[in-house]
């Protein structure tokens, strides 16, 4: 006889073990969840999404920009004309920064030829005109290569917070259900934490693909401006002078 309970003791304890073992799982999570889970865990798929979609399309925009940008500039200044170099800029795409920012200071400096004997010659003159265009483009053209890096930081700094909170709710509903059923052993008490710990970790990989993304993208934007930032200088000695990059130099 005791050798029979001896025998059903490890047997029990087995079939607890695995009992616990199969409650935490993500699946028998899913079925677990009430109102604030579903919730939870609803808010870190969204803020999966809302990362990833941002990470491809500024991966993308970044590739176009690295394959075009080059060649874009190299054309510009190897044109001899510069009526051909200033058509071939409106030819690119609209999505195509430095393209826009050479025709709005060829914009700027007509502008400011036009009005020649104005009182907007007489208040700035064609140096000033054009650094102030180019200022404007630049500007506007580097807020442009932020896109997306809000959402980025945003999930990055939030998601594993919002995992928590799923946890410490997993955590405390466990609690009660021991409570109510008076059994506090671990086998217990591992099946719901265990699986309340699954929405820290949810959190934890929705976090850092968006933290690593932010980082990588914002070291691309400032390689990006300094591009911008020397593309710029060399366009506003270009119409404030009418020589090209060069050619002031070499004509010294």
């Amino acid at each position: 006889m005791l050798q029979e309970t001896t025998a059903a003791a490890p047997a029990a304890a087995g079939g607890n073990n695995a009992a616990a073992l199969q409650q935490m799982g993500f699946d028998h999570l899913i079925t677990q969840l009430d109102a604030v889970g579903w919730i939870v865990f609803v808010t870190l798929m969204v803020m999966s999404l809302m990362s990833w979609y941002w990470i491809i399309i500024n991966f993308v925009k970044n590739i176009r920009l690295r394959g075009r940008g080059d060649n874009v500039v190299g054309t510009f200044w190897e044109t001899p004309n510069a009526q051909d170099a200033i058509r071939f800029m409106e030819e690119q795409p609209k999505s195509e920064p430095f393209s826009k920012i050479a025709l709005d200071a060829a914009q700027a400096a007509a502008h400011h030829q036009r009005h020649d004997g104005s009182r907007l010659a007489e208040s700035l003159n064609r140096s000033e005109f054009v650094d102030r265009a180019l200022r404007q483009a630049v500007t506007r053209e580097s807020s442009g290569l932020e896109n997306g890096l809000t959402v980025l930081a945003t999930v990055g700094s939030t998601a594993p917070f919002v995992g928590l909170l799923g946890t410490v709710w997993g955590i405390y509903r466990a609690l009660i259900k021991i409570g109510a059923s008076g059994d506090a052993s671990i086998s217990a008490v591992a099946g719901p934490v265990g699986e309340a710990l699954i929405m820290t970790a949810i959190g934890l990989f929705v976090a850092i693909p968006a933290v690593l993304a932010y980082n990588f993208f914002v070291r691309l934007n400032r390689v990006t401006n300094s591009q911008f930032d020397t593309f710029a200088h060399d366009l506003h000695d270009f119409f404030a002078t009418g020589s090209r990059v060069g050619e002031i130099a070499g004509k010294r």
